[in-house]
């Protein structure tokens, strides 16, 4: 698989009987399809927990939402202590542009989600905003904020 901008870990690697490549999910605690989207989005789990603290059990994989009568996927979502959303992940493929498309479909999920932080990410270019639904404006920041000061920062 492709090198990322992102930390490299120790990943467990298998194929499936039919001769699929899997990679072992820590969240789902079983072997996925490798694919280039799993591939960034494993790397971004590894990335939250292990350099920049968020709880392994507050993070959830592909939870189910509804818009517009539709039943769609989120990539990953981290929850604050309280359960509530605190980051909303959507990863792509890394030859995926991340472009006005991909940010219209992540801040869409984003308005049933209701997360204050969102990163778009193809795992070798990332954007992350803070959301103020009460303002309806985003600012764009910096860096993917570790969990102490995502959850310091959090606002109404």
């Amino acid at each position: 698989m492709q090198a990322l901008d992102l930390p490299p870990f120790e990943a467990k690697l298998t194929q499936s009987a039919t001769n699929q490549p899997l990679i072992w999910d820590v969240l789902r605690r079983k072997h996925v399809v490798l694919t280039p989207e799993e591939w960034v989005r494993q790397h971004v789990v590894h990335y939250l927990i292990n350099d920049l603290g968020y709880p392994r059990g507050l993070l959830a994989l592909e939870r189910g939402l509804r818009y517009n009568q539709r039943q769609k996927r989120t990539d990953l979502l981290a929850l604050d202590p309280a359960g509530q959303p605190l980051l909303l992940v959507e990863c792509k493929a890394p030859s995926v542009a991340i472009d006005a498309a991909v940010a219209r479909q992540a801040a869409t999920y984003n308005q049933t989600i209701g997360a204050p932080l969102l990163l778009l990410t193809n795992g070798l270019v990332h954007y992350c905003w803070r959301v103020n639904f009460a303002t309806r404006t985003n600012e764009r920041l910096a860096e993917i904020p570790a969990f102490a000061e995502a959850t310091r920062h959090k606002g109404p």
